[in-house]
């Protein structure tokens, strides 16, 4: 427990999770000053804030020195290289994120889930899992919810099912999960981390403070995530589609299965599965190795299993005009996600790709388009890099857009029936949108708008 009473805590970033670690501080009795580089229009909750006695410093960062901050909260959306936690670390200032802020005031068990892709929808389906098993559940963190506005709500005989992304982890210290999982390690957000190296070590924080009563859940078939077990210093369990395993959670046969050591129990049939992909049984198979370490029964996740149907914006299924489907995954903000989209379809596809490059190479997605999609849709500030990256495999059915409207338009009128108009753009939303939800909600309403003409 960290006391936080007359405390001078600087918050770093004010957006969602910056206001919940500000209310929260508020709530704790300390004094808070709330900091953005953005000259943020003061209204609303940031109002809310003022009234109860939070210094707003918008549109500049305050002068950080040891006599007037006892320690820094940094939204994980604000790199470590800003000015104010440059200044903190040079001063001996501690700086946390908001996740180990949360986590110093966490009673329940929690289980950590990170990884480049796949982590939202893991998170949401041990949840559900735990939930259909009788336990009172949060689901929280980078899904949506700020960890730190609920987590006092809940005690020692509930669960804490976290998305943890590398930003958060990189600003932990004490974080220690019961359980850890993470899903893959491939590039993204390599602008902000530097290298693959520093991206994987971020990943690894999840499991740095764990002892030998907590577990760590890796993926076999990923080599940089099957590298990290070497490191890990509690117990280690992997989940592969692709190999036999002697512990963990695997597919035998047409099966899922896992073994804690104690013999090989079935799950359920892979074709049983409520979401369609690859990436999706990966993500199936994690759950499963989560909800056997907790002592879930096998029946509950062998129901919610074949229940799931995923999440919104990843693989989401908008509408059907005409014989096309149209599918919203406007979660896939990197080329590796929008590759294991695109791998989830057997029909041809019409795509939707482009926005704010993370750092990522377009060289392998663009293979993947010329064997999957039929036309595709460039937008964004990446449109260009992407098309140039097509047409170097020889990829030339692509229609250029001024903006995401008409993009989804020229893919609707492209579409033939039978075929597939796939919003995966492969970049973040940050060119045009402030998040990829409100890209993928714009979407659906185009196409809903569409489907009502029809």
């Amino acid at each position: 427990m960290l006391e936080l009473q007359g405390k001078k805590v600087l918050v770093v970033g004010a957006g969602k999770s910056g206001l919940a670690v500000a209310r929260f501080l508020l709530g704790k009795q300390a004094e808070v000053a709330l900091t953005d580089a953005r000259s943020v229009e003061i209204k609303g909750e940031l109002a809310e804030l003022a009234a109860k006695g939070a210094a707003l410093r918008l549109g500049e960062y305050p002068a950080v020195r040891p006599d007037r901050f006892d320690f820094l909260v940094v939204s994980p959306g604000v790199p470590l290289t800003e000015a104010p936690i440059r200044a903190g670390y040079q001063k001996g200032i501690p700086v946390l994120g908001e996740l180990e802020l949360a986590w110093r005031f966490t009673t329940s068990p929690v289980v950590a889930v990170t990884g480049t892709n796949g982590k939202t929808t893991t998170t949401t389906l041990i949840g559900q899992i735990l939930r259909n098993a009788g336990n009172r559940t949060l689901v929280a963190g980078n899904i949506g919810l700020p960890l730190v506005s609920e987590v006092e709500n809940y005690g020692p005989e509930d669960y804490i099912v976290a998305e943890v992304s590398s930003f958060q982890l990189e600003t932990t210290w004490l974080f220690r999960p019961k359980v850890g999982l993470i899903l893959n390690v491939t590039p993204d957000h390599l602008d902000r981390h530097g290298s693959m190296d520093n991206y994987a070590r971020a990943k690894a924080r999840i499991f740095k403070n764990q002892g030998p009563e907590d577990c760590v859940i890796l993926n076999y078939d990923d080599d940089a995530t099957r590298r990290l077990a070497e490191d890990v210093p509690g117990r280690v369990l992997f989940f592969s589609r692709r190999q036999e395993l002697e512990t963990g959670a695997w597919v035998s046969g047409d099966a899922i299965v896992y073994n804690l050591g104690k013999g090989v129990e079935a799950v359920c049939p892979v074709a049983s599965l409520g979401i369609p992909g690859a990436h999706n049984l990966e993500n199936a198979l994690a759950a499963v190795a989560a909800a056997a370490v907790l002592g879930v029964r096998t029946d509950v996740v062998a129901d919610t299993l074949s229940g799931f149907r995923g999440v919104a914006h990843r693989l989401e299924f908008v509408a059907e005009i005409d014989s096309v489907r149209y599918i919203n995954d406007s979660k896939g903000t990197n080329p590796d996600a929008s590759i294991k989209a695109l791998e989830s379809f057997a029909a041809p596809v019409v795509l939707i790709a482009g926005g704010k490059n993370k750092g990522g190479d377009f060289a392998p997605f663009a293979i993947r388009v010329k064997e999957k999609a039929r036309v595709m849709v460039t937008l964004g500030e990446s449109g260009g890099d992407i098309a140039a990256a097509a047409r170097e495999q020889g990829f030339n059915a692509i229609l250029p857009a001024g903006g995401f409207e008409e993009a989804v338009l020229l893919a609707h009128r492209a579409a033939r029936p039978g075929e597939i108009v796939l919003l995966s753009p492969a970049c973040a939303s940050w060119d045009m949108f402030n998040s990829y939800e409100e890209r993928g909600d714009l979407f659906k309403k185009i196409v809903r708008s569409l489907e009502n003409k029809g």
